[in-house]
C-alpha cells in the first residue's frame, strides 16, 4: 500500500441517492435473479426488439457494437444448441422459451461508414488487421452482453445468462453462413415462480471491491 493509495473500509457513506426510482434498481438489479425455471409464456419478437432498442444506446469502441444475436426458438434449433452446452445446462436450454446465442460480428467494420461516419476511413486498414478487429469484437460484445442483460429484464423477461458452451461447435452448427462468433447464450422467458431453488447469494461491499489511487 502506498501512501498514495486510500483505503475506504473506515469510512461513512451517505445513503445511495439514484437517479431511478427504488422499483425500478430492484427490477433490474436488486431483485432479479438468474432464472432457471420459465412459464410456458412466449417470449415475442416485439419484446426482444424492445430490449435491443435499449440496449443498442449503450457505448462500444468506436460505436462498432459488434454484438449479435441470434434468436434459437424452434425445439429443433434448441436441440441443435443444446448438444454443444455443458452437460449439466442442457436441460435448461430444451426448456427455456428462447435462447439468445450472444454472439459478434468480426466484421463490424464494414458497417463504420453507418456508425462511425468519422472514422469511415479506417475500413481498408481495419480490413488487414483481423487480429485487432477480432478482439474488439470480443471485447465490445461481452460489454454489450451486459447491457443485453439488463434492456431484457426492462422489458419484463427474465433471464438465464450462461457461459459452458463449445463455441467453435456452435459456430460450425448454426453460425457458419453468417461468420458471427458465438460467446455466451441466455435463456430468455418469464419465470416460474421463484424461477430458482437457491436462496439469494451475499454480494461483496464496495469496500471489499475498490482501490482509490
Amino acid at each position: 500500500m502506498t501512501a498514495e493509495t486510500e483505503t475506504i473500509d473506515s469510512l461513512d457513506f451517505p445513503a445511495p441517492a439514484y437517479a431511478v426510482a427504488d422499483d425500478v434498481a430492484d427490477l433490474l438489479f436488486r431483485e432479479a435473479r438468474t432464472i432457471a425455471s420459465f412459464t410456458d409464456q412466449p417470449v415475442t419478437d416485439s419484446e426482444l426488439a424492445a430490449a435491443y432498442e435499449l440496449l443498442r444506446w449503450g457505448p462500444t469502441a468506436m460505436n462498432t457494437t459488434p454484438l449479435r444475436l441470434l434468436v434459437v426458438r424452434s425445439a429443433e434449433a434448441r436441440a441443435r444448441l443444446a448438444q454443444h452446452v455443458n452437460e449439466g445446462n442442457r436441460d435448461r436450454v430444451l426448456a427455456a422459451p428462447v435462447t439468445l446465442v450472444v454472439a459478434s460480428d468480426p466484421a463490424w467494420h464494414r458497417t463504420l461508414p453507418v456508425l462511425a461516419p468519422h472514422r469511415a476511413q479506417m475500413i481498408d486498414f481495419f480490413e488487414g488487421a483481423a487480429e485487432v478487429r477480432e478482439q474488439m469484437a470480443y471485447q465490445n460484445a461481452h460489454i454489450q452482453f451486459g447491457y443485453l442483460i439488463v434492456a431484457l429484464r426492462a422489458v419484463g423477461l427474465d433471464v438465464g445468462p450462461m457461459a459452458g458452451l463449445d463455441t467453435a461447435a456452435v459456430d460450425a452448427e448454426l453460425l457458419s453462413e453468417q461468420g458471427w462468433r458465438s460467446h455466451l447464450i441466455v435463456n430468455v422467458g418469464h419465470r416460474d415462480e421463484p424461477g430458482t431453488p437457491h436462496a439469494r447469494a451475499a454480494r461483496l461491499d464496495y469496500a471489499d471491491v475498490s482501490l482509490t489511487v
